[in-house]
């Protein structure tokens, strides 16, 4: 049976669409995704709320899941986006290869860190297979395959010291923020975009908030005071996109990063900007509900089908790329293609809905007599 549209998955539906859109550098309606004036983006609500949507899987306290069947069920979803990532970066590989023959541009081989699957196929395809070398703009799903794959071990520390998730969680957070832990790159030397080691912070904060009880349930009772504190974070926050200040990177006392915007790292301003963002903004869910349910239902399906939504958004950002660079982008160019691309997106999502529905009515349908 279907969700009924809910603030989890219509929050993830608005991730899943801003990151379709922000994944066209330059296109014009970047500016109305939160990452123009945050200084977090959808990569932090996408993360923050795969671990929300963890705790919902694994189970609220009283009522879990038998631990065997749980820690198979979460390799499983972890072996599934592996999949997705080897499938869509093959796809993009395609596309890129195909528009440079077209285009007679050999420099189109070069965009998105793509370079080096022509140049060194051997030892790149072994690092695509091994999730060592990633496409830009590629790189949110490996983040997710490595916490996914962590999934099952939080799952069994939670089961037996709930209370030890977030502190271990911001023990690996701050020894990698201290040492400058990177997860490298080969055959390409470099470091991963979106470090695991850091990211799972905020994975486990979603896990952790989405608790009844612990932090989740003071974060629940205090939920107006928060606001009130959180406010003041989020506006400075826009102050400092607009304005595009920030202390010198080079005069912050060691250890740095935990004092300036990192995204790799997922450095400290970021994390609490972020928690200030999602404080502030969930209080405006009941009045989108309210007023414009047809929105909430619509983006809701997205977040429902979040993987199909993804993989499909992920080629249609490359396709939106393509389709920019060959037109010289222009506001018309950027309409057709965010309004296309948001079509299909919906198609996507509504596919499998569909196909359930069939499989139902057609399990509902009286036998025909022999």
């Amino acid at each position: 049976m279907v969700r009924q549209p809910n603030q989890v998955d219509f929050w993830r539906g608005v991730a899943l669409v801003s990151i379709f859109i922000n994944h066209i550098p330059g296109i014009y309606y970047s500016r109305f995704t939160h990452a123009a004036w945050s200084i977090s983006d959808s990569a932090d609500l996408f993360v923050f709320l795969a671990g929300w949507a963890l705790r919902l899987l694994v189970g609220m306290p009283g009522r879990q899941q038998a631990l065997w069947y749980l820690v198979l069920r979460l390799f499983g979803r972890a072996l599934t986006l592996y999949a997705a990532q080897i499938l869509i970066t093959m796809l993009a590989i395609a596309m890129l290869a195909s528009t440079a023959m077209l285009l007679d541009n050999p420099l189109i081989l070069e965009w998105n860190n793509a370079a080096a699957v022509f140049n060194e196929p051997i030892p790149t395809h072994i690092g695509l297979v091994g999730l060592t070398h990633q496409l830009g703009y590629f790189d949110i799903l490996p983040l997710y395959v490595v916490l996914m794959t962590l999934a099952p071990f939080i799952a069994i520390l939670d089961r037996f010291a709930p209370n030890a998730v977030l502190p271990i969680s911001l023990l690996i957070y701050c020894v990698t923020l201290t040492f400058q832990i990177g997860i490298p790159t080969w055959p390409v030397e470099g470091n991963w975009f979106f470090n695991p080691l850091a990211w799972q912070l905020t994975f486990v904060l979603g896990f952790t908030l989405a608790r009844p009880d612990g932090l989740g349930g003071f974060a629940r009772r205090h939920i107006v005071p928060i606001r009130w504190v959180a406010l003041p974070i989020v506006i400075l926050g826009t102050i400092l996109m607009f304005t595009m200040w920030w202390p010198d990177p080079t005069k912050m006392p060691p250890p740095r990063l935990f004092f300036i915007l990192d995204k790799t790292f997922d450095t400290p301003p970021r994390v609490i900007q972020f928690l200030a963002f999602i404080a502030v903004v969930s209080a405006t869910y009941p009045y989108i509900f309210k007023f414009l349910p047809w929105l909430v239902a619509f983006l809701s399906r997205f977040g429902r089908n979040s993987l199909y939504v993804f993989c499909v958004g992920s080629i249609l950002s490359l396709a939106g790329q393509i389709i920019r660079n060959f037109y010289q982008g222009n506001v018309a160019i950027d309409t057709v293609v965010v309004v296309c691309g948001v079509a299909i997106l919906a198609l996507t999502a509504w596919l499998p809905e569909w196909r359930e529905d069939v499989k139902v009515q057609r399990g509902t349908q009286p036998a025909l007599s022999s």
